[in-house]
């Protein structure tokens, strides 16, 4: 009995700690998150809803792996459903973040918050501030988030994409960019645009999501010099990663790779031939010196293809050429 009692008590010291470290985390988090928000939206009201943390548990199974979609090195969105409607939920790797990272995750809410009127940016609906780090709600995307290859992962296998709707991403995920850099009156630079940053909904529209990365360019300003070099490898800008310096034509750089994949059902980065890594922008460079433009299409595609189709393919594939040239001045303009 004296045991029961004292387990009993230590229980309810437990869960007093336990909602202790919760309240610090929401005035913790909360102040910052306000203060960002008001600092970017110069006072303008946007509208986030709060969860509560039983609320996000349950909805994920406190996290378990089986109501996980999609992974990057640190988050993982989870498929949560709240109050009888389906969500996805974003949740930060505390064991990641960590100093300089923190303000990632607070640049992903409120630029997330900003973008939710736009139709090709996951929107975002509301956050909980109970956690080590705030946990994201965003709308539900019925068919998922693009993968590597730029396909889509149904019951465990992937599945390509026709090139008409592949073709209506890439027209999607340039009008989310061009938003960034054109709609405000400092230019936004995601620096992180690929395809597993894209949510596609119910009628297949493309969702461009993670904000965390992005950049404002001073107001008048054509590019900045970043404190350190941000993004993923194979869809980086060389020139941002040679001189430090973020333009627009950064994003327009992956927007580029972003557009190879799509044409050839490669990553940005593969095993080559020889065994050895090898970038798709060297690959396709390749193909097209020596003359064999027709085999940059996904082999698996080529046979679906009209030929009004493929006129469009190698349309593509010039101008994702021209996106990713060494020379800022040589890419066209995300307009």
């Amino acid at each position: 009995m004296e045991s029961m009692k004292k387990q009993y008590l230590k229980s309810g010291s437990g869960r007093k700690k336990e909602k202790e470290e919760m309240k610090r985390c929401f005035f913790e988090n909360g102040s910052i998150f306000l203060r960002e928000l008001i600092a970017d939206c110069n006072g303008k009201s946007i509208p986030i809803r709060s969860f509560s943390s039983s609320q996000i548990l349950q909805a994920t199974n406190n996290f378990d792996s089986s109501c996980s979609v999609s992974e990057d090195a640190y988050y993982k969105w989870y498929i949560g459903r709240i109050v009888d409607r389906s969500y996805m939920v974003k949740r930060f790797s505390e064991d990641k973040i960590s100093g300089h990272r923190l303000g990632e995750v607070y640049n992903d809410i409120v630029l997330s918050a900003r973008m939710s009127s736009h139709s090709n940016f996951l929107k975002l609906l509301g956050c909980c501030l109970e956690f080590p780090f705030p946990v994201l709600v965003f709308e539900f995307a019925d068919n998922g988030v693009l993968n590597q290859r730029g396909g889509v992962t149904v019951n465990g296998e992937e599945s390509l994409l026709p090139w008409g709707l592949r073709l209506k991403i890439g027209k999607e995920i340039a009008n989310a960019v061009t938003y960034l850099q054109m709609a405000f009156p400092k230019i936004i630079i995601h620096r992180d645009v690929k395809p597993m940053h894209v949510f596609l909904d119910k009628n297949w529209t493309a969702k461009l999501s993670d904000l965390s990365f992005s950049i404002s360019l001073p107001e008048g300003k054509t590019r900045i010099e970043a404190e350190r070099i941000l993004g993923t490898f194979g869809y980086l800008d060389p020139l941002y990663h040679a001189t430090s310096f973020v333009t627009e034509y950064t994003d327009v750089y992956s927007f580029g790779i972003c557009l190879l994949v799509f044409v050839t059902g490669r990553p940005a980065v593969f095993t080559g031939s020889d065994g050895d890594p090898l970038g798709l922008l060297t690959y396709v460079r390749g193909l097209c010196e020596n003359g064999n433009l027709d085999d940059v299409v996904d082999p698996k595609m080529a046979k679906d293809i009209t030929s009004g189709q493929k006129l469009q393919v190698d349309a593509c594939v010039v101008l994702a050429l021209r996106c990713c040239e060494e020379r800022d001045e040589d890419r066209p303009k995300m307009i």
